[in-house]
């Protein structure tokens, strides 16, 4: 099992943030809309925090991106898709 600061959770951690960031929603609203925290949205984009899949799921479905673009390789790095 691999912590959060395995060296593969960067670009993921970079997109959470962007795609929040993409839809226009601050770690307080996006905490409230996950029906959590301001601190666990922070915990989780700044590493300090592993992600489980169905987290990953519940984070895409908010910021309206698809999965695939929140784990792709950081070699695919683009914009969060709108």
């Amino acid at each position: 099992m691999s912590s959060p600061y395995d060296p593969r959770y960067p670009p993921l951690r970079r997109r959470l943030r962007e795609a929040r960031l993409s839809a226009g929603l601050t770690q307080v609203e996006a905490g409230r809309a996950l029906g959590t925290t301001q601190q666990y949205v922070n915990r989780c984009e700044a590493g300090d925090r592993r992600v489980d899949v169905l987290e990953l799921i519940d984070f895409a479905r908010l910021y309206g991106t698809p999965v695939a673009w929140l784990i792709e390789p950081a070699e695919r790095d683009g914009p969060a898709p709108a």
